[in-house]
């Protein structure tokens, strides 16, 4: 059932090389920023972040809040040398805190790219295999852009100069991909 449904994907790759090695493309990057369904898993990562930013400015208001109860004591004193050992805490801790909800962020940023990777490889191979293809390269099919200096760049360093579209994998992938959100889905909600 899969191959049929996955076979009206890409019907001119099996037709693009009818000798010799077969060749296909994929644009990964394209499918990272395209695909709804890891654009998705990225938004909930950046909301997260989002929420945080505004715990993290209530706790900055706090230091300074502590911050300006100094300047009320008498340096020396008692109540002072308390006052000082509170915002010192205050401090420690929200470093302490930011540190650690940066690298939990960064690392739920990494999941979500590896395991999408993993998924947009194995609609690759899957595609490659059906289709007899004995390569796949990962290409970037984004245009140059003369004002932004980092397109001209990435454009003048790709490795793929040209290929037919027919031999364009990524849209099969990306259906793969839509397949693979779907099933995984309902496997979720079974298990509820």
């Amino acid at each position: 059932m899969a191959i049929g449904t996955l076979a009206a994907m890409a019907p001119n790759l099996a037709t693009a090389q009818d000798a010799g090695h077969r060749l296909a493309v994929v644009d990964v990057a394209f499918i990272f920023k395209n695909h709804p369904g890891i654009k998705s898993q990225v938004a909930a990562v950046e909301n997260d972040l989002k929420s945080y930013s505004g715990e993290m400015q209530k706790k900055q208001e706090e230091l300074k809040a502590a911050v300006e109860q100094i300047k009320a004591f008498k340096p020396g004193s008692a109540e002072y040398s308390a006052q000082e050992e509170r915002v010192a805490s205050l401090e420690s801790k929200l470093r302490l805190d930011m540190a650690r909800k940066k690298k939990e962020l960064a690392d739920a940023e990494a999941r979500i790219y590896f395991d999408n990777y993993q998924r947009i490889a194995d609609g690759v191979k899957f595609l490659a295999q059906h289709y007899k293809i004995n390569l796949v390269l990962r290409y970037n099919s984004e245009d140059m852009d003369l004002e932004e200096g980092q397109s001209v760049i990435r454009g003048v360093m790709k490795n793929v100069v040209y290929h037919d579209t027919e031999l364009d994998m990524t849209k099969g992938v990306m259906q793969y991909l839509d397949k693979f959100s779907v099933a995984e889905g309902a496997n979720n909600a079974a298990t509820r």
